[in-house]
C-alpha cells in the first residue's frame, strides 16, 4: 500500500514536470518571436474564453495599463490570432482569427495575390476578392498584406486548404487553414501601436 502511495506520488510529480517543460517550451518560442518582431510588443495570458462560441473570443491578462489599445495586433510565434476589441484597466477581449467579424488584407505569399481573410466560426478562414483567373494553390501560405490597417505586413495567417471557383463567375474564394491551433493558445503578444500609426 505505501509502495502504491510512493508510486501515485511520483507520477504526479512526473506529469508536472512534463507540464512545466511544455510550458517553458511554449515561452521560449513566444521570447524568440518577440525578439524577432521589429515592433514593442507586450506579452500576456489567456485567462478566459467565450463560452458561448470556444474560437471567437479570448480574455488576456494585460490591459490599458499595460500599454493594450482597441485594434492593436495580436500574435504568436506561429502567426496570427487575432485583434483587441474591448479594453479595461488590468484584461482586454481578443477577437480571434476564426470569428466572422474578423478580417484583415491578406497576400498569397507565392503569387502575390491580394484579397481578404475573414473567420468562419468552423476553425478556418475565408480568402475572398480573388479573381478567378488567380493563381493560388493548396498549400501556398497566406500573409498579412501591406494594405492592412491593423497588421504588420508579413505575418503568418494560414496556408490555403482548398480553392474555390464558380463558374461564370469573376471572383473565387480560398478556404484557409489558420497557423495558430487557436483553440490550444496560452500566451499571445500584443503588437503594441496607436490607432492612428498603422504599418
Amino acid at each position: 500500500m505505501k509502495l502504491r502511495r510512493q508510486v501515485d506520488v511520483l507520477k504526479e510529480r512526473l506529469t508536472g514536470l512534463d507540464e512545466v517543460l511544455t510550458e517553458n517550451t511554449r515561452l521560449e518560442k513566444l521570447l524568440d518571436f518577440k525578439r524577432e518582431l521589429i515592433f514593442s510588443s507586450v506579452a500576456a495570458n489567456v485567462i478566459g474564453r467565450d463560452p458561448s462560441n470556444w474560437n471567437a473570443t479570448m480574455i488576456i491578462d494585460k490591459g490599458r495599463d499595460d500599454g493594450v489599445g482597441v485594434g492593436m495586433p495580436v500574435v504568436n510565434a506561429s502567426g496570427v490570432v487575432g485583434k483587441v476589441v474591448e479594453v479595461s484597466t488590468r484584461k482586454a477581449k481578443v477577437i480571434l482569427l476564426s470569428d466572422p467579424n474578423f478580417s484583415v488584407a491578406a497576400l498569397v505569399q507565392r503569387s502575390r495575390e491580394e484579397g481578404l481573410v475573414s473567420g468562419t466560426l468552423l476553425g478556418m478562414c475565408r480568402m475572398r476578392y480573388l479573381s478567378s483567373r488567380a493563381d493560388i494553390q493548396p498549400g501556398d501560405p497566406v500573409i498579412t498584406s501591406k494594405l492592412s490597417s491593423s497588421f504588420p505586413e508579413g505575418l503568418l495567417i494560414g496556408e490555403v486548404l482548398s480553392v474555390q471557383v464558380r463558374e461564370n463567375k469573376p471572383l473565387m474564394d480560398c478556404v484557409v487553414k489558420p497557423a495558430v491551433s487557436l483553440s490550444q493558445i496560452e500566451e499571445v503578444l500584443v503588437i503594441l501601436k496607436s490607432p492612428e500609426d498603422g504599418f
